[in-house]
């Protein structure tokens, strides 16, 4: 099996890649419900008031880390089955790995509104992006194939 590195960042590939994983962030945001939901909401659209295509380049950005972050997954699952489920009964550990890569990003910006956004938001992200395993999964799952 090669490494998710060499398939999704495939200049052919990427581009689509990428526009998944920002389609997976929007529905993400969208289907957020109650008061965390209204608070997730308003952080990702000021963030995108600053940056309007601030998904798509951040993705962009750190697809390679990301890549990284969820390679022993890819190769503890061997590719049989579903591996956004595979990713969701891993959730403490997976989304771990992926916040990881957003924690090193934030902390080293020099753009205070994004940095303020995102430390607004990372206190319930964990919760968040274990919700969007499956969906990433599978993204991931459908491009490294």
């Amino acid at each position: 099996m090669s490494s998710l590195s060499d398939t999704l960042l495939a200049p052919d590939r990427r581009p689509a890649v990428v526009a998944d994983l920002v389609s997976v962030v929007n529905a993400e945001v969208k289907e957020k419900k109650g008061v965390g939901g209204v608070t997730v909401k308003a952080g990702y659209a000021a963030v995108r008031k600053v940056s309007p295509s601030i998904a798509a380049s951040a993705t962009d950005r750190m697809l390679p880390d990301f890549a990284t972050a969820l390679q022993p997954f890819w190769d503890d699952f061997g590719g049989a089955g579903d591996f956004g489920a595979y990713l969701a009964e891993r959730g403490d550990a997976a989304a771990d790995a992926l916040l990881s890569v957003t924690d090193a990003r934030a902390a080293a910006t020099d753009r205070e509104p994004l940095k303020r956004a995102y430390q607004g938001l990372r206190g319930k992200a964990k919760g968040h992006v274990q919700q969007a395993l499956p969906r990433i999964g599978r993204v991931v799952q459908q491009h490294a194939s």
